[in-house]
């Protein structure tokens, strides 16, 4: 089963805020530059968490990821778009 996260993220050196951001695109959708809407497994998430991982400087950087529940309509209703609303249907990520 898939649930919904919001992962975020505060990269204080360019070159690897360039590739923790080419990596999330890999795992879910940019609601904001460094604010991810995910639909994962819990394998996807323990893979995207260990891929970041590798990424970041954890002196530096900080990288946070909320739960928001099972991916149902429930967890969706939880959303609110003013201006551009992506999909959220998941069709544009895809874990690599």
């Amino acid at each position: 089963m898939r649930g919904f996260y919001i992962a975020c993220y505060d990269i204080r050196d360019e070159k690897r805020l360039y590739y923790v951001r080419k990596k999330m695109l890999g795992f879910g959708d940019p609601l904001q530059y460094s604010v991810f809407i995910c639909r994962l497994t819990k394998t996807e998430k323990i893979i995207m968490i260990d891929e970041i991982r590798e990424l970041i400087d954890e002196e530096e950087d900080s990288f946070v990821l909320v739960y928001l529940g099972p991916d149902n309509q429930e967890a969706r209703d939880r959303f609110e778009f003013y201006g551009v609303r992506i999909s959220m249907d998941g069709k544009s990520s895809l874990v690599f």
